[in-house]
This record gives structure tokens, sequence and C-alpha cells, in this order.
């Protein structure tokens, strides 16, 4: 199990990014959670198998068709205390 961050940039809120990424996720047996930032960015913290995660960031650097992603700063994170729960869509932060 692995875990990464993303904080993704560009036209990512208004647009269904946090629940098509939510989707995705759940779709990839991802735990986690996705938030928008008040800064107009979206984060996300996923945890799981490692080939899955590459599979979410590959979706996340374009997202839903609506959404433009003109910058993802991907990092190592800590293994989620909470990485059973179902993916999150958490409030805005």
């Amino acid at each position: 199990m692995t875990a990464k961050r993303l904080l993704i940039e560009g036209r990512v809120q208004g647009v269904g990014y946090r629940a098509s990424l939510a989707e995705q996720a759940l779709a990839l047996g991802l735990h986690g959670w996705v938030r928008n930032c008040r800064d107009g960015a979206v984060e996300a913290c996923v945890d799981g198998d490692a080939q899955a995660i590459e599979a979410i960031v590959l979706w996340a650097k374009r997202g839903p068709p609506a959404a433009r992603v003109d910058r993802i700063a991907i990092e190592d994170a800590d293994t989620l205390p909470s990485a059973r729960e179902v993916f999150k869509i958490l409030p805005t932060w």
C-alpha cells in the first residue's frame, strides 16, 4: 500500500472534478478523500495499490470533460489512518 497527496490547479471547481475523482477512486479500489480549497484548487489524498494510484494520477491530470488542469503537484503521504473507509468528499478547506 502507498499513499499520495495531490494538489490540482486550474479550472477544477464547479466542473464536477471532486465527484468525478471520487467515482474514479472508488472504481480503482482506492481509499481517501478529496476537497475543494479556498484558493480554487482541489486537494486529494489517495491510499491503495501503487498501480491504482498511478491510474488516478493519470486521470487527475486531465479530469472530467469540463475541467482544465494547469498544474498538479504530487507528493508522498503517510498511509491514511482511515484508509479502510469509503472514499469521501470533504467540505471546502
